[in-house]
């Protein structure tokens, strides 16, 4: 199983305990485990389902470049990580 978890300032709009979802694209992993917050989609997805550009994506701490199609396959033992990306200065 895959391991999909959101970062605490992601949770904090809605709990969603880390998820173990069935591998396949990455659109697929991340849909399955939205499915336990549905909530929490807006704060990932904009309205065209891109992921929103104040969000990261990493798969096995590697970023996510691709915030539109999210084709890329995961795997069995890989970990989903999604945060709210933070800028400031």
């Amino acid at each position: 199983m895959v391991t999909v978890e959101f970062a605490s300032s992601l949770r904090r709009h809605v709990e969603c305990a880390p998820q173990q979802v069935a591998p396949g694209r990455l659109r697929e992993v991340l849909e399955a485990a939205l499915g336990a917050a549905p909530a929490l989609a807006h704060y990932v997805f904009d309205d065209q389902r891109c992921v929103r550009k104040h969000v990261a994506v990493f798969v096995n701490q590697t970023l996510v470049l691709d915030r539109e199609k999210l084709e890329q396959a995961i795997g069995e033992q890989d970990r989903v990580l999604v945060v709210q990306a933070l800028s400031g200065g």
